[in-house]
């Protein structure tokens, strides 16, 4: 039988939703900013887990703040994986720190994360790697389209994740590592806390993508994919950074690319169920793991992710495992800078609520 696929049209109508656009961030290079970082202050990292460094396109922002770029068989292209170290990590060599892993939102990047300042605490390390204009922390099921390889989820948890704690000094169990993201990110998130509960201990999801079940969140996926950023602008009030620019999610691949097919006909959209994040038995997984949902509910995207992230409340409410949901609406109980939309203005501030109990979280784990 041949896949039933949406019309780009269709996708339109189903909404550009959920992509969080890039944080204007600069980046300095290694050569710029040689000045601030000594040798001894920046972390040393080889080759392994399937990575190969591209030394050239190293960026050192600052002694606590450095890009690597790697090449992996799981990936086409060049991939960059920035890191934010705590303040004391090399004057106090002997510590060992807590992780946390920040997923970016579709047509988003490393950098990012410089928009979210409270992810570069003095009490953790941040690790931000690439996830693609539209990966959806993903493995995708078609490996030959313009994107060519696209196994984000192995690339993610089977190699970044050893290869930071084979180089960094982290604390390597469940209690100290934390995934995190917004919009597809947010997916990206609570997906990955599933299906390796074992790796993370906390997960926290912002504006996420977080109910396959919905329609709207489907389309948000499928818009990326067939690249509607047109669409996406025309319907978001966000814009990451306030700039206006709308970077669009990379060249159009084919409907059915990642998750297959979204039609729920003679189980054509088995993939969409498997990995749904709202489905009771993946929330079943995330017993024994701390959980924040945040959303606000004031623009034609968050409107979608405030009900994914009540239907995901919900659904763990009833399988009595505790969890903590921030609807923060228009904004006016979270900051001045939220509208309660889907941008940073919003994320920004819902980060600094987070990390302290993050950090609260790690120093009760020992």
């Amino acid at each position: 039988m041949t896949p039933l696929r949406l019309t780009a049209f269709g996708a339109a109508l189903a909404l550009a939703a959920l992509t969080g656009t890039a944080a204007s961030a600069a980046t300095v290079s290694a050569s710029a900013s040689a000045s601030s970082a000594t040798a001894t202050a920046v972390p040393t990292f080889s080759d392994g887990y399937g990575l190969t460094l591209v030394p050239e396109d190293t960026q050192v922002h600052s002694p606590t703040d450095v890009t690597i770029t790697v090449t992996t068989k799981q990936l086409s292209g060049k991939h960059k994986i920035r890191i934010l170290l705590p303040a004391g990590y090399d004057t106090d060599p002997g510590r060992r720190w807590p992780v946390t892993y920040f997923l970016h939102g579709g047509g988003g990047n490393v950098n990012d994360v410089a928009a979210a300042p409270a992810l570069h605490s003095d009490s953790m390390i941040t690790v931000v790697p690439d996830g693609g204009l539209k990966g959806w922390y993903a493995d995708w099921l078609m490996q030959n389209t313009a994107e060519g390889a696209a196994n984000w989820e192995t690339f993610h948890l089977k190699q970044v994740v050893p290869f930071i704690d084979a180089h960094l000094r982290t604390r390597t169990d469940r209690g100290h590592r934390a995934v995190v993201g917004l919009s597809m990110g947010g997916y990206g998130s609570l997906h990955y806390a599933q299906v390796r509960p074992d790796l993370f201990g906390h997960v926290a999801a912002l504006s996420g993508g977080v109910d396959f079940g919905k329609w709207e969140v489907r389309g948000a996926v499928l818009a990326t994919e067939l690249n509607l950023a047109g669409a996406w602008c025309a319907a978001s009030s966000s814009s990451g950074s306030g700039s206006g620019t709308c970077v669009g999610h990379g060249p159009y691949v084919d409907s059915d690319a990642i998750f297959g097919s979204p039609y729920p006909v003679f189980n054509a959209d088995r993939v969409w169920k498997a990995v749904d994040p709202a489905a009771p038995a993946n929330l079943a997984k995330l017993s024994g793991t701390g959980i924040t949902l945040y959303t606000g509910n004031n623009d034609l995207i968050d409107v979608h992710t405030a009900a994914a992230s009540k239907t995901v409340k919900g659904r763990l409410d009833q399988l009595g495992i505790p969890s903590r949901l921030v609807d923060y609406g228009n904004g006016a109980s979270l900051a001045p800078s939220c509208n309660g939309g889907h941008n940073y203005g919003c994320w920004a501030p819902a980060f600094a609520d987070y990390v302290p109990r993050l950090e609260a979280a790690f120093a009760a784990a020992g």
